[in-house]
């Protein structure tokens, strides 16, 4: 069952915090308990804040929308996604380049914004993000364009994501058939790409040792915060369980209920 661990000192006095979404602030479109105290909190404080997510579907913006019908009202300057690390990314490697995407509109307008155009026939890369369109024809498709020569991009690893349904397939899950059917290994940007984690701290304008990491995955928020050296928190209120916890051969520094338990207690 979970366990009851009251958060140290050392939590609450660290002035910056990158916080994941999805299973952790909301399932889909369901807040989650504490999160409202927890963003309060934040901002009452006077902490330095970032939310990182590996979901490529939403802008900084849309997401800031999503926020508010939730409830909470976050800016968008506080957000950055795997779209926008993957657009970074590409623009770094292949300055106005050219992609075929698999995916919803907070990546194509990421890339766009980065100088990418669209291109179904010859393109230099083939991007792949969450989507509920995903197909046989685009999956054939996305195939092809790699074996002739187009580099193939997930925006995250993750195999599957926490909704308000219950446990669904994300982009680790879509890559997998086009490696396997091209024999071509996807490179992954989002998280735990150290990549995009120093993108979090420049974004955050805070050093990593001043910095705290919260995330429902051990396989890629907490390996992202342990390999970039920055502390981190397990909450249990998404994808992984306490159950889970002694099968990674590494451990977050902390492990709570949910964000509520961030709070220091009056």
């Amino acid at each position: 069952m979970p366990i009851e661990i009251d958060p140290s000192e050392e939590i609450a006095k660290k002035p910056g915090f990158i916080s994941d979404m999805d299973g952790v602030i909301y399932h889909g479109n369901r807040l989650l308990p504490g999160a409202e105290e927890f963003v309060d909190w934040l901002k009452a404080s006077g902490k330095k804040y970032l939310f990182l997510t590996n979901s490529s579907q939403r802008s900084p913006r849309e997401l800031s929308e999503k926020l508010k019908r939730l409830g909470l009202t976050v800016g968008v300057e506080h957000f950055y996604t795997s779209a926008m690390a993957t657009a970074a990314f590409l623009e770094s490697q292949c300055p106005g380049g050219t992609c075929f995407v698999i995916g919803d509109p907070g990546l194509t307008n990421a890339l766009y914004a980065a100088g990418f155009s669209m291109n179904d026939i010859s393109p230099d890369y083939v991007v792949v993000g969450e989507t509920p369109s995903y197909n046989y024809e685009t999956l054939k498709h996305a195939v092809s364009l790699v074996l002739k020569g187009a580099k193939l991009i997930g925006t995250n690893p993750d195999v599957t994501g926490p909704t308000e349904q219950g446990i669904v397939p994300a982009t680790g899950a879509l890559v997998a058939p086009i490696e396997m059917a091209s024999g071509k290994k996807a490179y992954f940007a989002g998280k735990p790409n150290p990549l995009m984690m120093r993108s979090a701290l420049h974004a955050l304008g805070c050093r990593r040792e001043d910095t705290i990491i919260v995330g429902d995955r051990m396989d890629t928020d907490i390996i992202a915060g342990i390999e970039a050296g920055i502390e981190t928190i397990l909450v249990l209120s998404g994808v992984t369980q306490l159950s889970d916890v002694g099968n990674f051969p590494y451990q977050p520094h902390y492990i709570l209920n949910s964000v509520a338990d961030i709070i220091p207690k009056a």
